[in-house]
């Protein structure tokens, strides 16, 4: 039943005999009264027990270090390999700041930087737009294309956006967002379900149009060629064709794009090369027009090519992403929320179809 290990203690409240009067150590109210209560005579007891008892409080550390020695000297027991801790994995915060580590990044940014003391688009601070007296087509060209283009191609592109804001009510996206806006739905709501009709056959086709243009052009057809390989392969040509326009009644949009590229491109082979696309249809039908998407599509080169600010293929990565259809879809949102205010101001009530403007068939 004896300790057969060497103890190494200490009893504190050494100090305790420096105070005129008693005073509470330790725990549970214990209290430091007579001369066999205090810390020195309890040491001495331990001492006299076989305890190793230290001088000192201090001195405990290299008591327990000697005792260790001492029995490892005597073979009584055999040190155990120090193992080394693991070591603490650092807060990733501090090792960001500290240039340790590098957190990888989940969304990669090239057009625009708010973290300054102000935004800026494709590194021109906004306050420097505003000062320069720049339009919305310099901030799409800022956002779009990441680069500051000549004036007359930022006039070309808010000239685009005007003439394409709205077409009157009796379009698809706009009778879209006139029946939903009369549903009672939101302006988003509204505005989406008109935008969602925009595709190959109402607006969105002026990708396609400087796609084709562009690669019978570049490949040197002629138009004869051009409209007669699309015929073969069940393709109809975009940027040709309008429901109302005609040869002898043209889109007065169409004619003032034209006017304004004439007038102020460097160069307009594209948009010529359409036209000559535009006389070989129009001998086949009359409504075989160039329209506004094509306009847009054929000029929208021109831009491009002629301003020497992008290689071949960047010209062909825009063409391939749809910036050209973004111009559509951006110019017309501004018709179809006014077209949704309209509605709402008008305070007109649900809309149903008439009856008598359906066929209804067995």
């Amino acid at each position: 039943g004896k300790v057969n290990k060497p103890v190494v203690a200490w009893v504190s409240g050494t100090c305790a005999r420096l105070f005129k009067s008693e005073v509470q150590f330790g725990h549970a109210g214990a209290k430091s009264g007579g001369e066999m209560e205090s810390a020195q005579a309890k040491n001495q007891a331990l001492r006299e027990a076989g305890a190793v008892v230290p001088t000192s409080y201090e001195a405990l550390e290299a008591t327990i270090k000697e005792t260790f020695e001492q029995l490892v000297e005597e073979g009584k027991i055999t040190p155990v390999k120090e193992v080394k801790p693991p070591q603490i994995p650092e807060d990733l915060n501090s090792a960001i700041k500290s240039g340790k580590v590098r957190a990888p990044t989940h969304i990669i940014s090239t057009i625009s930087d708010d973290r300054g003391e102000e935004p800026c688009y494709a590194g021109v601070p906004m306050s420097s737009i505003v000062e320069q007296g720049l339009g919305v087509g310099d901030v799409i060209s800022l956002l779009w294309f990441k680069r500051s283009l000549p004036r007359y191609c930022t006039k070309f592109i808010e000239i685009c956006i005007m003439l394409c804001a709205d077409h009157g009510p009796c379009v698809s996206g706009a009778h879209n967002t006139i029946v939903t806006a009369r549903a009672g739905k939101d302006l988003v709501s509204s505005l989406v379900s008109g935008l969602l009709t925009i595709g190959p056959r109402f607006g969105g086709a002026i990708d396609d149009a400087a796609r084709y243009f562009k690669d019978a052009y570049d490949r040197g057809l002629t138009p004869y060629e051009f409209v007669e390989s699309m015929k073969k392969k069940g393709i109809r040509v975009p940027g040709i064709g309008h429901r109302i326009k005609r040869g002898d009644n043209r889109d007065k949009r169409v004619e003032l794009l034209q006017l304004f590229a004439r007038t102020n491109f460097p160069s307009v082979k594209y948009m010529e090369y359409a036209v000559q696309v535009e006389t070989y249809t129009l001998s086949k039908a009359n409504n075989l027009v160039l329209n506004v998407d094509g306009a847009i599509g054929s000029l929208f080169l021109d831009l491009l090519a002629g301003s020497g600010m992008f290689t071949k293929q960047e010209i062909d990565e825009i063409v391939e992403i749809g910036y050209l259809n973004g111009l559509f879809v951006l110019a017309r949102s501004i018709g179809l929320i006014g077209h949704t205010f309209d509605q709402k101001r008008l305070k007109q009530p649900l809309y149903r179809h008439p009856w008598e403007d359906v066929l209804y068939t067995k």
